[in-house]
């Protein structure tokens, strides 16, 4: 590690010690040159695979897009904060795992709607009609009948019982 005072390369740690946060290691340093001292962070660098769009242009993934996403769908939903932001780190998690480079914004798709259907059926369905360009009505109704078929359909009809 170079000092930013003097820029000789010899430098010593000192003392080694997790930040507040948790996710790195603060360690300070004293150069042997000048005898100055100061403090790096180590961090965990992990990539998030580029994403390829229908059209087949690549952008790099974008984790605020994906929150804004979720967060659309559950717009007025009683969802909290929390349960986005957990859902938003499952879907990091398994792009991260999967060790790909690249992955489809289909891909992406799918797992959004996965997490949206536990977290709220209401925002599954506002999802899904929008991300799979539903044609016609019947579409619509499939998906409907769908979520109706493993949650009990009086739920999507205002919650009362029949």
């Amino acid at each position: 590690m170079k000092c930013p005072f003097c820029q000789h390369d010899d430098t010593q740690v000192v003392d080694t010690r997790p930040s507040e946060e948790g996710d790195a290691i603060r360690r300070r340093r004293r150069c042997v040159q000048c005898d100055k001292r100061f403090t790096t962070h180590e961090r965990v660098e992990l990539a998030l695979p580029v994403v390829v769009k229908k059209n087949g242009s690549r952008t790099d993934f974008d984790a605020v897009k994906l929150r804004s996403s979720l967060m659309l769908a559950l717009r007025k939903r009683p969802v909290s904060a929390q349960a986005v932001d957990a859902a938003t780190r499952r879907i990091e998690e398994k792009l991260l795992s999967s060790g790909e480079r690249e992955v489809m914004s289909g891909q992406i798709g799918e797992l959004v709607m996965r997490e949206l259907r536990g977290l709220d059926k209401i925002a599954y369905i506002r999802f899904a009609s929008v991300y799979k360009s539903f044609e016609d009505v019947a579409e619509f109704e499939d998906v409907i009948a769908e979520v109706g078929t493993t949650t009990g359909s009086s739920k999507l009809k205002g919650g009362k019982s029949k």
